[in-house]
């Protein structure tokens, strides 16, 4: 009279990292990951450590992590894996205080996020430029000419 076991979180051909309390803002934070998304994992990894962002290490560490997961939890071939979700998202935030003129005080917030990378198994996704037709092209550049 048990209950039935919980659903897998993740599909099979996939697997996760995540990293709590992160000491950067979730918009600083996302801007890295917004860096990877979409991109191979060997990629990912070589942009990030080239990154000038402080938290990119921290980053990388996961990235590292979710691939290492992926090698040795599921079988999956490194090679392959593509960086298919990097969320960011709030956690706790410090609260400090700064004096101000005539016995006052204002309130400092130093926030902190968190992070999960799911890696998947797949081939990355390539963005298509849009170009315009040769003949358009042509008439636009008499038109400015």
């Amino acid at each position: 009279m048990s209950k039935a076991a919980n659903p897998p979180k993740q599909a099979k051909n996939e697997s996760r990292a995540h990293s709590q309390y992160l000491r950067t803002s979730p918009r600083k934070l996302n801007l890295v990951a917004a860096m990877i998304r979409g991109k191979s994992a060997e990629k990912a990894l070589i942009d990030l450590t080239f990154s000038h962002r402080r938290i990119a290490k921290d980053v990388q560490k996961v990235l590292k992590a979710a691939v290492t997961n992926a090698e040795n939890n599921h079988n999956l071939d490194v090679d392959r894996l593509v960086v298919a979700e990097a969320s960011v998202g709030r956690t706790m935030s410090m609260k400090r205080f700064h004096a101000r003129g005539r016995g006052k005080a204002s309130r400092i917030e130093k926030p902190f996020s968190r992070l999960t990378i799911v890696v998947r198994e797949g081939e990355p996704k390539v963005k298509k430029v849009k170009t315009k037709p040769a003949a358009e092209r042509k008439s636009a550049a008499k038109k400015e000419a």
